[in-house]
């Protein structure tokens, strides 16, 4: 046992005996995704702790500081500077301490707990007519804990200021252990029955207070100058005109000083009527010198971005996803607020008049639509992400994203800094909080070479005397962290950075909390976790990534998006289970560990890898609602390729990843067969296969039934396309392949069937590549045989595999050609069908399971939307994933997460009304769930289907 592991377990004892029960993580499983944040930093912990009170946060900072280990308190990990990772014990407040502790209506506060995530917040406080003011991007992760700890702001920061303006208290534990509260008086003991806690907190603050006094006039002149002046530490809320406000004074310290535990917090009133103004220009500077006059109609927003952003969005989600946005190659948002929407709307026209008077708009409209405006604003907020990896592949870093001027000198110091990035033969993405002079912007640098870093070094240096030459602050909203706090001394004097130091001093003497930052600041170029990567050699082709598979795990950059419930599918398990191991960003940071060989040695064969990798329901969502595209169902189909590789594999891949073959077998005799597996034999080979006996196992249908399906589907004319007849309906629900054929050929679609073909999902799933492979590659040898009529797939998921994982794991022109072919059965209909066609009369009120696969894959052609253009006048869309996934719900080890993911979003919704769900598994899933209710699922075919009576039986 080495020294460093000796430590290691005797903090962990010390730990475990002052607060039995605390839950602690240690090994590099458990604490790979900890080592990173949103930044370009990478810093592995020794050991993770999830602490439930603020006695366990007490019994953490006691035994660390007895044993001399670092403390970093993380929230939501979504800090681009570098202020959420540490070398010693990180405390994630997310996991458990996460709970609002009462909402005052008549005082307008709340007191909520530091992991709460501020959407939780803001939908608590919405049913009173409240809200938090601050609104950061990252509002549907990121924590009051971490708001705090970097004084955040938002995009209505222009209405409600920084994070700092709405701190009533913070309760609060100190380097040494003692629990303290600090408010606008000062600090005060939060047991005043501990004399001994009593005594060090006023000394404390005698100590503060005596500090404060011998640098008055320094803390005057050079703090508070600016709007956003984040930089640094807020010592001017100490001055005796500013009563000694001890809270606000801690905000912003990034954790260096105490850890936050809870927080009073102050609410404002929700503004009963708002409108939003697109405005389009040329570039950023051009929107920059508009911003002095629009700041003086009294706006709630003023957002700006370039088009890099807006194409990447639509490249990702297809080209519907922006709309709303008038010509030009830079816009800005502007919300307007007020009691009356129409004078709201009056006052947004008459803005726009205004400033095209002005003569540098390109365009401009007023957004009336609450839809619009919300997909508008969602551009906006996956900004970072989106600026991450652009539509060319191009990667983009922060680092330089959070720098402030006044907004009276924004287009000076844009004009200027773009000249500066061109000195340096550097690219930036822009956007951020114009209306605030807070502009974010990531840049191409090469992180990866000795050079590259030099020059992001000096780039850095010479960026920190440009904005301090414009009157400006190194950062404005994020924190100084890693990324900064090196260059805190050209934008403060000596004597500053000193009294800064002292500050910290006061609270922290032996420098335990979050070394490294702010003072006593590590290297801006240490800790980088990139590096030039290793050619791993890989079956898919990862055709968007330059780097091969090492590059496709290097699109996270930690925005954790996929820590949210705000909107979209990703991660079901993250949503299921709440741990950061479950979230698509976890995961993407321990295969990132894996290709470092530091933590994780053992590289494909890694257990701690495959387990992170357990509960990935291989569902896609990712590759749709990830803002850089990670897509860890593919990730996770190489991984199990290589880990399994010459080792006998999990049983369920057998019995599941071969299904197509087996389920084709029992096709011939699927009346014995049935029988067999309901009796206590089919659970008897459901526990050798590695199937959960919770489950009934679906019936098979016979090579009969199927033959006599498809002879009744062949087109009574010239078919203008083929019906690829998936194995999931040949071997279960062979009706579909019927219903389908009818519905199309009414539609002016008629059909040809294509039997007898796989897509290879279950192998690819399962991470069987080699079979897979071969199973695509006759596929695609029969689909391409010089015929270019449309390819319709009735089953999403098939559909999903043959226009991307073909073409991805064969990589060729011919799996190219295909894949441009197909089109889902919602596709088919959207695109192809006569205009003047006209189903069947359907239900007013339907419930929709979307499959994940269609929802990630086919972009812009949504069943919610087809059954809507149809008559369906209320479509209630289960939004998420049905829990079952294939093979996932399937096996026995993941049945109780399977059932957890469908009741956040789909069982609710089983109460009689009819439910279309076109994947199969998606539809085995609501059976299973309906149980005796009477519920089945229709495929949308069924639904649609003229020779049917519309209760989903055909006549």
């Amino acid at each position: 046992m080495t020294t460093a592991t000796r430590d290691l377990a005797g903090l962990t004892d010390r730990i475990a005996e002052i607060a039995p029960g605390l839950r602690v993580e240690t090994g590099p499983g458990a604490t790979g995704p900890y080592a990173y944040d949103a930044s370009n930093y990478r810093v592995p912990p020794r050991a993770v702790v999830f602490p439930r009170t603020a006695d366990d946060v007490v019994a953490v900072l006691r035994a660390c500081r007895e044993a001399g280990v670092p403390v970093t308190a993380r929230g939501g990990g979504t800090s681009m500077a570098g202020n959420a990772v540490g070398p010693g014990v990180v405390l994630d407040f997310s996991r458990y301490m996460n709970r609002i502790l009462d909402i005052d209506v008549a005082a307008r506060t709340a007191r909520v707990e530091a992991g709460v995530v501020l959407d939780a917040l803001r939908s608590a406080t919405a049913l009173h007519g409240l809200d938090f003011g601050p609104d950061p991007s990252s509002h549907s992760r990121c924590t009051l804990g971490g708001m705090i700890g970097n004084d955040a702001c938002g995009n209505r920061s222009v209405r409600d200021g920084r994070t700092s303006g709405h701190v009533v208290a913070l309760e609060i534990v100190t380097a040494d252990g003692v629990r303290a509260v600090a408010d606008r008086s000062g600090l005060r003991a939060a047991e005043p029955g501990d004399a001994e806690a009593v005594r060090r907190v006023a000394r404390l603050e005698a100590d503060l207070r005596r500090l404060v006094e011998e640098h008055l006039a320094l803390i005057r002149t050079e703090l508070g100058r600016i709007p956003r002046q984040v930089s640094g530490f807020q010592l001017h809320h100490l001055l005796p005109e500013n009563g000694f406000d001890m809270a606000r004074a801690l905000v912003g310290t990034e954790g260096t000083c105490a850890v936050v535990t809870a927080a009073t917090v102050r609410l404002v009133a929700t503004a009963q009527a708002s409108t939003l103004l697109t405005l389009g220009y040329e570039d950023v500077v051009a929107a920059a010198e508009d911003v002095p006059e629009i700041l003086r109609w009294s706006p709630s927003a003023v957002e700006g971005m370039d088009e890099a952003i807006v194409a990447t969005m639509r490249a990702r989600r297809g080209a519907d996803s922006v709309t709303g946005l008038p010509e030009g190659r830079a816009w800005l948002y502007v919300e307007l607020e007020g009691d009356d929407q129409a004078a709201v709307n009056a006052r947004a026209a008459q803005l726009l008049d205004v400033l095209e008077a002005q003569g540098r708009l390109t365009g401009g409209r007023v957004v009336e639509s609450p839809a619009e405006r919300r997909s508008l604003w969602r551009v906006r907020e996956d900004g970072a992400g989106l600026a991450a990896r652009l539509v060319d592949g191009g990667e983009s870093w922060p680092g330089w994203e959070d720098a402030a001027v006044a907004p009276e000198n924004l287009a000076a110091y844009l004009r200027d800094f773009r000249k500066l990035l061109a000195s340096h033969e550097l690219t930036g993405v822009l956007y951020g909080h114009f209306g605030a002079g807070c502009v974010h912007v990531r840049i191409d640098f090469d992180m990866t070479s000795d050079t590259g870093r030099e020059v992001m070094r000096r780039f850095l240096t010479e960026a920190a005397a440009l904005v301090v030459e414009h009157g400006g602050s190194l950062s404005g909203e994020h924190g100084d962290g890693r990324a900064r706090s090196e260059l805190l001394h050209v934008m403060y004097s000596h004597r500053m950075i000193a009294a800064f130091a002292a500050f910290k001093k006061v609270f922290d003497p032996d420098g335990l909390l979050n070394p490294g930052v702010i003072v006593a600041p590590a290297p801006l170029g240490a800790d980088l976790a990139l590096r030039e990567l290793p050619l791993i050699d890989a079956k898919f082709t990862f055709p968007h990534d330059e780097d091969g598979f090492a590059g496709a795990v290097r699109r996270c950059v930690g925005v954790g998006r996929c820590r949210s419930d705000a909107g979209g599918v990703m991660c079901p398990s993250y949503r299921a289970t709440g741990e950061e191991n479950d979230s698509t960003r976890g995961r993407a940071r321990m295969l990132q560990e894996m290709i470092r060989g530091e933590t994780v040695t053992d590289g494909w064969r890694s257990t701690e890898v495959r387990d992170a990798l357990d509960l990935c329901l291989s569902c896609k969502a990712c590759s749709s609602d990830c803002p850089v595209g990670v897509d860890m169902a593919t990730y996770k189909a190489e991984f199990l390729h290589q880990h399994y590789k010459g080792r006998l594999r999990p049983r369920s891949h057998y019995s599941l990843g071969w299904l197509p073959k087996t389920s084709a077998l029992a096709g011939y005799a699927a009346r014995p067969v049935n029988a067999l597996l309901r009796g206590p034999l089919g659970k008897l080979l459901a526990r050798v296969g590695g199937v959960t006996t919770k489950r009934r196992i679906p019936a098979f249908a016979s090579r009969r039934a199927l033959r006599t399906t498809l002879r009744a589907a062949k087109a009574a004319e010239p078919a203008k396309a083929v019906l690829f007849v998936d194995s999931f309906t040949r071997a279960f629900r062979p009706q579909i392949a019927g219903a389908a054929s009818r519905v199309l050929a009414d539609a002016g679609i008629p059909c040809t069937p294509q039997d007898g073909l796989c897509c290879g999902l279950t192998w690819v799933s399962t991470g069987q590549l080699n079979v897979a492979r071969k199973i695509m590659a006759r596929t695609v040898a029969a689909l391409d045989n010089g015929d270019d009529r449309p390819i319709i797939v009735a089953e999403p998921s098939c559909a999903a595999a043959l226009k991307r994982d073909v073409p991805e794991l064969l990589g060729t022109q011919a799996a190219r050609r295909v894949a441009d072919r197909v089109h889902t059965f919602t596709g088919a209909l959207t695109d192809l069908a006569d205009q003047d066609w006209c189903p069947p009369p359907l239900p007013e009120n339907v419930v929709l399971q979307t499959h994940c696969h269609e929802y990630a894959t086919f972009k812009g052609r949504r069943p919610a939307d087809l059954l809507r253009r149809l008559g369906v006048n209320e479509v209630d869309e289960a939004e998420g994933c049905c829990g079952l996934a294939g093979n996932f719900g399937f096996e026995a080890q993941h049945y109780d997460t399977s059932i957890a993911v469908a009741d956040l979003a789909l069982t609710p919704r089983l109460d009689g009304r009819p439910v279309i769900a076109d994947g199969f598994s998606c539809a085995t899933q609501i059976d299973h769930l309906a149980g005796d209710q009477g519920t089945r699922a229709l495929h949308l075919a069924e639904l649609l289907d003229p020779a049917a009576d519309h209760t989903g039986e055909t006549s």
